[in-house]
């Protein structure tokens, strides 16, 4: 293990206060200010290190946002709309969204454009992408103004942090990031069981928490029951709960060790979407879904757009649409592991392809 600056920070950070958590390994290397993934380039693409839906097709974005130009048309049509994006990467999705809304012209006039994002390289390529929507920035969704909401998220809840514990004999115990007499980062456990309330899981079991995506479910959740409109995440992840260690690290398209060039990789584990979904619900809001990414882009709709945008391309443009979406439906890629949920509150109606 080479030595970084962000890794000798880490080194420095245990030796004065032990073992870190592993909520805290995460949210530092990725979310250091100056080292972190997040804040020493663009990893989304095929230059980058992973690829989403909206870089594998056109067609994700626009499908996403026909779905918003319908909720907000059965809503009323509330005018201002605060439409908001949690983690925007390269821009793309709501690109594709704001070219497919303009259909409605009214929706355009209607929405103000707000990004919460942290990352202000990615700020940076956000504003090049977007400029001609007036977007807005923020840290976090708490300084989003007040109104009536249409929110999307895509990849978003797999990159905040989590917590891990490790089941033994006497009990759940939680897995930490400490040092080894190299100096090279290693994963240990509290030596004392947690207090946490956590399931009667068979010795040897693994369980993740993610306390951010719970905070964000609450948040949410008593805005839109409060204020109205939708939310829209879309991720990876398991429903029902189940074990397992589900962290990763992904670099240049492949997996990487988690705990190798912090900052040099992505960190993501697998969603817990009853977990989300229970936070968002105890708070107000109605839960849709989840349903699986294929059967929720086929309700919207996916074969019959991929149909009109083949119509007249020469053979190796439809292709590349067909292609694209058959990865975000095919079980054995995206269309299984990947879920759609949305929460909506405040008499919000139901959502397209969750009726």
């Amino acid at each position: 293990m080479s030595a970084t600056p962000l890794l000798d920070y880490l080194r420095g950070v245990i030796r004065a206060e032990g073992p870190l958590t592993l909520e805290r390994y995460m949210a530092i290397a990725l979310g250091h200010p100056r080292w972190g993934y997040y804040a020493t380039g663009s990893p989304v693409g095929a230059r980058g290190d992973f690829v989403t839906a909206p870089e594998i097709t056109q067609v994700f974005g626009e499908l996403i946002g026909a779905w918003c130009v319908d909720l907000w048309q059965r809503m009323g049509m509330p005018e201002p709309i605060i439409l908001c994006e949690l983690g925007p990467g390269n821009g793309t999705l709501m690109a594709d969204l704001l070219r497919a809304a303009r259909v409605v012209p009214a929706f355009g006039r209607a929405a103000r454009l707000h990004l919460v994002e942290t990352s202000a390289a990615l700020r940076a390529i956000q504003a090049r992408v977007l400029h001609g929507a007036a977007p807005h920035w923020h840290l976090s969704l708490e300084s989003v103004p007040p109104g009536p909401l249409l929110l999307v998220a895509n990849e978003f809840l797999d990159a905040l942090p989590i917590r891990q514990f490790e089941r033994r004999a006497d009990g759940w115990h939680e897995r930490r990031v400490g040092l080894d007499a190299a100096g090279t980062l290693v994963y240990t456990c509290d030596p004392a069981p947690t207090r946490d309330e956590l399931p009667d899981w068979p010795v040897g079991s693994v369980i993740e928490r993610r306390p951010a995506a719970r905070i964000l479910a609450r948040d949410l959740g008593r805005r839109l029951a409060a204020q109205g409109g939708a939310a829209l995440f879309v991720d990876y992840g398991y429903f029902p709960p189940a074990p397992g260690d589900t962290l990763q690290a992904v670099a240049r398209h492949r997996r990487h060790d988690p705990l190798c060039d912090p900052g040099g990789a992505d960190l993501t584990a697998h969603v817990d979407f009853a977990d989300f979904a229970q936070a968002a619900a105890a708070a107000g809001a109605r839960v849709w879904g989840p349903l699986s990414q294929a059967r929720f882009l086929e309700a919207l709709g996916i074969e019959s757009r991929m149909n009109r945008l083949t119509a007249g391309q020469t053979a190796p443009q439809r292709s590349a649409i067909e292609s694209g979406c058959r990865r975000l439906l095919n079980e054995t890629q995206m269309g299984t592991l990947f879920k759609a949920l949305a929460l909506t509150g405040g008499g919000t109606p139901p959502p397209a392809g969750f009726e």
